[in-house]
């Protein structure tokens, strides 16, 4: 019987952790959680039937998982965690960390006889709620393979190479995302400048090549209806940009669209409030061009 951990309670980890907690009820293995503000842990304990423990009871699981909002905080929780760690514990890392601070917490864990993966996730608390997210792995594979079993938040899992890659391929997803939200939304100032309907010109974008996720579900259900709802800190997309930018500048990539995209964002996260709503990063669009998407 599997014992898990889960260090942070936030709007993706606590839902993966409610799964977790299932898992182990129906398994008869226990679920431990943790978070800063202890309030927090104890309700989820109370509704999820997870368990609130202090942090080093929380060492003493089979596999430690950590949702944190950077690596710095990851980095915070070794410190706190290590005279408590035991050797033969796994630590996955679902925080969209930095590849070389992957390097580094592999091998500081490594000294302890711990077995370190970074598996951040993806799909939004939506599929958080759902136990359906998607986990891109760096690690051993046979590290990945032990811990596989027991995700039981993870839709589809995919080892994707050794420590530090499962954080490279978030950051340049998330690269992605900013890439194309960005861009539809310049285009749709262009055509709102033109009094085109917005409405309108988004269902013949989405049904034709100009289409993605953005001018599809972000765009019609956050900016236009100016709901902007906080699932996904604008900071945290700028964060993520500055991340593939910085594995642009250690590969001496040519990558001129990544690398301005990041500079856009580090701009947006300084105008716009950096704990709104990542799809807020439209309103200093918005400002450049004197219009409302609507």
């Amino acid at each position: 019987m599997t014992t898990t951990a889960f260090i942070g309670l936030g709007a993706m980890g606590g839902p993966m952790a409610a799964h977790l907690a299932r898992a182990a009820e129906a398994g008869g293995g226990r679920t431990l959680v943790w978070n800063r503000t202890a309030a927090k842990a104890q309700a989820h304990a109370a509704q999820y039937g997870s368990e609130a423990v202090s942090l080093p009871e929380l060492a003493q699981a089979d596999i430690l998982f950590t949702c944190l909002p950077t690596s710095a905080e990851v980095d915070a929780m070794l410190g706190e965690l290590r005279p408590h760690l035991r050797a033969g514990m796994y630590w996955v890392d679902c925080t969209s960390g930095h590849p070389d601070a992957a390097l580094r917490q592999h091998a500081a864990l490594a000294e302890l006889g711990v077995k370190f993966l970074d598996a951040p996730v993806s799909g939004g608390t939506k599929a958080a709620e759902a136990g359906n997210v998607t986990m891109m792995f760096g690690g051993a594979a046979q590290d990945f393979e032990a811990v596989r079993p027991h995700l039981a938040f993870g839709g589809r899992v995919v080892h994707v190479g050794s420590v530090g890659a499962g954080f490279a391929v978030k950051a340049i997803n998330n690269a992605l995302l900013a890439v194309n939200l960005w861009a539809t939304g310049e285009g749709l100032a262009v055509l709102a400048q033109g009094g085109v309907n917005l409405g309108a010109a988004l269902e013949v974008i989405n049904a034709s090549s100009g289409r993605s996720n953005a001018s599809e579900n972000l765009i019609p259900q956050r900016v236009l209806t100016r709901t902007f709802p906080a699932t996904f800190a604008l900071g945290l997309l700028a964060k993520d940009t500055g991340i593939a930018s910085d594995l642009i500048g250690q590969h001496k990539s040519s990558a001129p669209v990544l690398a301005q995209t990041a500079a856009l964002w580090r701009g947006a996260s300084r105008v716009i409030d950096p704990q709104e709503d990542h799809t807020a990063a439209l309103k200093l669009i918005e400002q450049m061009n004197g219009v409302t998407l609507t």
